[in-house]
């Protein structure tokens, strides 16, 4: 009953979308959407998740789990094709940590290495907000951006609220996970990266269905688009994004229809850049080629 609920909530999401705004707007935007953009967004989506694979091989390395860059890459292409086509959105991080598992780290240490370089992502994604909102308050944006930074102060406390619950845990995980200055620097570089390349991913394809959006804009809004679809409730984050842009393009000046069509396009590209490799990615052997990793082979991490 749930996975069905998961499976109709996007369809109502997306329904109601229409239904609330122009859907006929909505429709002539995307069928006149720009391929190059389309295109670009893509490769912006597919240089994200080399990095993110990145992120994930050094992270597990540190926990004492070593993969192939080729292998890291082409699972990680799995997982994003299942969290976009199944209901939950973290299915696919599952089959990662499930397939991963090698070594005396086994399970319980690949489930540790995916869910640390995920929440590297979303402070990857917290970090180009902060740098959104000094840049909008440094030019004066438009009043309605602390709409946003109001939000985004929620969704930090509520972010604090969970972490303190086990920040113990998380503290020694993060000690392991970044043991030096030089590894936490490099970690940061592709968190950042990452985030940034998703953003522009989007900004992409805003640009595509008809709106440029201003960069103040694209910094502070997008990200915040971005975490509506975290909410599980629901396949690959539809229909949460698509309202959380039609809610927040106003404050750019833009039409809500604009931020509807955006979210569409951007959830086709996500699946534009993860399907086509999905059943190449699923054909390969769990754990082919991950190894445990010794202490001498951490320490050269660490260097």
């Amino acid at each position: 009953m749930r996975a069905a609920l998961r499976l109709l909530l996007p369809v109502l999401l997306i329904g109601l979308c229409l239904w609330a705004f122009e859907a006929a707007e909505i429709g002539t935007r995307l069928a006149a959407a720009d391929p190059v953009w389309i295109a670009a967004a893509v490769l912006l989506l597919l240089g994200q998740t080399v990095l993110m694979a990145l992120r994930w091989r050094l992270v597990a390395r540190c926990l004492g789990i070593g993969m192939p860059l080729g292998w890291a890459l082409r699972e990680y292409l799995a997982s994003q094709a299942l969290n976009a086509t199944l209901p939950g959105g973290v299915l696919g991080d599952a089959a990662r940590a499930v397939r991963t598992r090698a070594g005396p780290a086994g399970l319980k240490g690949a489930a540790q290495a995916v869910v640390v370089e995920r929440a590297a992502g979303q402070v990857g994604l917290a970090a180009v907000l902060a740098i959104g909102l000094a840049v909008a308050t440094a030019s004066g944006a438009l009043p309605g951006m602390w709409l946003a930074a109001l939000a985004a102060g929620l969704v930090t406390l509520a972010v604090a609220a969970v972490l303190a619950a086990s920040s113990t845990r998380l503290a020694a995980l993060g000690r392991r996970c970044l043991p030096t200055r030089r590894v936490a620097a490099v970690q940061a570089g592709l968190s950042l990266g990452a985030a940034v390349l998703n953003v522009a991913a989007f900004a992409a394809c805003a640009k595509a269905t008809g709106t440029d959006l201003p960069a103040g804009s694209v910094l502070v809004l997008v990200p915040l688009i971005l975490t509506a679809m975290l909410i599980p409730l629901t396949v690959g984050g539809w229909g949460w994004r698509e309202g959380a842009a039609a809610a927040l393009f106003p404050l750019a000046g833009a039409a809500p229809e604009a931020g509807v069509a955006a979210g569409i396009a951007f959830g086709a590209t996500i699946l534009l850049a993860t399907l086509p490799f999905a059943a190449v990615a699923l054909s390969g052997r769990p754990s082919r080629g991950v190894r445990s990793i010794d202490d001498a082979g951490k320490a050269k991490v660490a260097r």
